[in-house]
């Protein structure tokens, strides 16, 4: 295989994957209804809500949120805490855990949160959101 043969292929490959990450929503969530959202006029209330659910739903993990989380996206990342200290620091590149994707929709005036590998849902109700955009 020639050299410009080789480079098609890749690239051929990782258009592949770049068109597979940014697709848009499933049908299933189109025929809901739902729509990516973000939070508007947070509270503490909602942001309490938020922080229980997200740490619910990783199987009750300490987690750290800012106070803006899910207000200019739809998209909340979450990385794993990486155990260490300044006397023995966590080794790099042994991290294997991959970070948690979560993403909030709306239907009409119901935020949700889904949890993006096993699509597990739950509803925020203390919480307003509007569609993203």
């Amino acid at each position: 295989m020639t050299l410009s043969r080789r480079t098609l292929v890749c690239c051929a490959g990782l258009a592949l994957t770049a068109c597979k990450v940014t697709a848009p929503p499933s049908d299933e969530a189109s025929l809901q209804g739902d729509q990516p959202a973000v939070i508007v006029n947070p509270t503490a209330e909602s942001r309490a809500e938020l922080q229980r659910v997200v740490s619910d739903m990783l199987f009750g993990a300490n987690v750290t949120l800012a106070d803006d989380a899910l207000t200019e996206s739809s998209v909340l990342i979450i990385e794993r805490k990486r155990i260490g200290s300044m006397q023995n620091p966590p080794l790099s590149g042994r991290d294997l855990g991959q970070p948690e994707r979560f993403q909030l929709l709306t239907t009409g005036t119901r935020c949700v949160l889904v949890h993006s590998p096993d699509q597990a849902r739950y509803e925020l109700t203390e919480t307003d959101c509007v569609p993203e955009g």
